[in-house]
């Protein structure tokens, strides 16, 4: 009966609309594959099978993953050159793709941003978290303290692999794992299904972003968001009203929240006396 109802269905579906339904299939999988630099072990099954999981997931979800393709092309660049400043393979450019879809968002356990940066993870490297300003929220400092962050757990675990697993589970997490199972290779560990599918997500990001036709996906440089041209204004005295300060730049204060996230309040109080980069938008 339930076979005989989908028959049904999609033959109404194929007369309403006047031609078949979308095909869905597989998706190719690459015979061999890095992620930055070291070789993804593609010969073993299950390894395979992780991966097209994965690549099932983000060619099917397209709106997520044309957001993606989108967002990349106004924040990948930045990312992508403070990565190769810092010595980070450029494969993590993809780690803020997953981690947070290359927006702002807070987690359940109040990690936030594009890295998704814990508060006491960002203070233990020099970011300012507080009411009023949070560069959690600038996603290219928060770029620069993920790298931080990536650099030391290489140092630890001399795997840049280990180290994207390490972001999601934790080092004492991922050491733990590799002493009790007397094991250093990713693809060899017993992880909880978060961390099993960490690796696997970014490879499907980079694998489609870098051949989004292989996948499906009609789209051009064209297609993607763009960063609008800013003039940088340096703030050192403390600002009473956001607001007013946005007018008299010429700028609206919605403009100014949306281009400096890390600003958390309509005041700056700044006792301390800082400077603070701030980005207005050149009106055309």
């Amino acid at each position: 009966m339930r076979a005989l109802s989908l028959v049904f269905f999609l033959s109404i579906a194929t007369v309403a609309f006047g031609q078949s339904l979308p095909v869905a299939k597989p998706v190719p999988l690459p015979n061999q594959l890095t992620f930055a630099g070291e070789p993804v072990p593609m010969e073993d099954p299950e390894v395979a099978e992780r991966l097209d999981r994965e690549l099932l997931v983000n060619t099917y979800w397209q709106s997520n993953t044309l957001l993606w393709l989108k967002r990349a092309g106004k924040w990948l660049p930045s990312i992508r050159q403070i990565l190769v400043d810092s010595g980070i393979p450029v494969d993590f450019q993809y780690l803020p793709l997953i981690e947070s879809n290359l927006i702002n968002v807070v987690s359940p356990a109040e990690a936030v941003g594009f890295w998704q940066l814990l508060k006491s993870t960002a203070q233990e490297n020099g970011m300012e978290v507080n009411e009023h300003v949070d560069m959690r929220y600038h996603p290219l400092e928060a770029t620069r303290t993920a790298c931080r962050v990536l650099k030391r757990f290489y140092e630890k675990l001399g795997s840049w692999t280990l180290a994207a697993a390490a972001y999601n589970m934790g080092l004492t997490g991922v050491m733990r794992q590799m002493n009790v199972q007397m094991e250093r290779n990713y693809y060899r560990l017993w992880l909880n299904p978060e961390t099993s599918r960490y690796v696997f997500r970014m490879l499907s990001a980079k694998l489609i972003l870098e051949n989004p036709t292989a996948f499906g996906f009609a789209f051009h440089a064209s297609d993607a968001y763009q960063m609008p041209e800013f003039r940088v204004v340096e703030v050192v005295p403390p600002i009473p009203d956001w607001a007013a300060w946005a007018q008299s730049q010429g700028v609206s204060y919605k403009d100014l929240r949306y281009y400096n996230t890390w600003i958390r309040k309509n005041e700056l109080p700044n006792a301390a006396g800082k400077a603070y980069e701030v980005l207005v938008p050149v009106t055309k």
